[in-house]
């Protein structure tokens, strides 16, 4: 993707966190607003959005969905998703409107895909605290109404904070014992799963090589390893969905997480742009899609 992707991507983190803010339950109106921000950036690309609204603490609350149908493959999908609402106190520029950002950016590069896959792009709401877990998380509304209504997911890709990238020596930490394995500075993107979705993990991690030069590290490991389970995959696991977590490793690289200043001007545009190309080339392969993939510098 090119600075014309760089600066959309900048552009919707801007609205998100920059113009509409902190957004969650106990800001309504913010968090309506950020879905009508999703809802009418997706319907101009041309897509039909569709709406699945709950009650969450009395506040009406909705994930968005679009669907580019596939041609074939007996109904199998693939999914990627990210969280619009942020944690109280937080305008959330990295957590997470750097995930919804490039979920507009990806709806914009499939616009003339064919899939043999069926493709899904979802924002889903309420994955913050208190939500988290035990409450009503939009994407394990989400994920519950699949598995009854029998779908075929074959890999859920959750978008959890894509924007922070160093080169300096020692800007990455991990969980105990794994900094002895990984690269010791947070310049890498990082595709995490439980062990039971290793399979998709390998399948996804091949894909974004055979389409993208950006380092990219990955790891398997069971959910009770802090920083594993903590995003919208855990709602799919639960389900018994494979589910893979893309991210740049949140709080063991972003001093920002959770905080007042994670403002839209921390973030790395460039490289952010040069990761969802990838990720657009990764999930189109994993689609089995044809055509050609859009977002350029139109």
């Amino acid at each position: 993707m090119s600075e014309a992707a760089a600066a959309r991507l900048a552009g919707h983190v801007a609205k998100l966190a920059g113009e509409i803010g902190e957004r969650h339950v106990r800001r309504p109106r913010a968090l309506a607003a950020a879905a009508r921000y999703i809802e009418r950036e997706l319907a101009a690309l041309g897509y039909a959005v569709r709406r699945q609204t709950y009650d969450a603490g009395g506040v009406p609350s909705s994930n968005l969905e679009v669907e580019i149908p596939g041609a074939g493959a007996a109904g199998e999908i693939v999914l990627a998703g990210a969280h619009y609402d942020t944690v109280p106190g937080s305008p959330g520029a990295d957590d997470n409107a750097s995930g919804v950002a490039a979920l507009i950016e990806l709806a914009r590069a499939f616009t003339d895909l064919r899939p043999a896959r069926t493709l899904r792009l979802v924002a889903f709401v309420n994955e913050e605290p208190p939500f988290f877990y035990f409450g009503e998380m939009g994407s394990k509304v989400y994920a519950r109404a699949a598995r009854a209504r029998g779908d075929d997911i074959r890999v859920m890709l959750s978008l959890e904070m894509l924007g922070c990238y160093s080169d300096r020596p020692g800007s990455q930490a991990y969980p105990p014992f794994l900094r002895w394995f990984y690269p010791d500075r947070g310049d890498f993107i990082g595709f995490v799963s439980n062990l039971r979705s290793r399979g998709a993990l390998g399948a996804l991690a091949r894909a974004f090589r055979e389409s993208s030069d950006f380092p990219m590290e990955r790891l398997a490991a069971p959910a009770l390893v802090p920083g594993v389970a903590l995003s919208d995959q855990i709602s799919f696991w639960k389900q018994g969905y494979p589910a893979v977590m893309v991210t740049d490793t949140a709080f063991y690289r972003y001093r920002h997480y959770h905080r007042a200043t994670d403002t839209p001007e921390q973030l790395d545009y460039a490289r952010m742009a040069r990761v969802v190309a990838g990720l657009a080339g990764a999930l189109a392969r994993l689609a089995g899609a044809h055509g050609s993939l859009g977002g350029g510098d139109g």
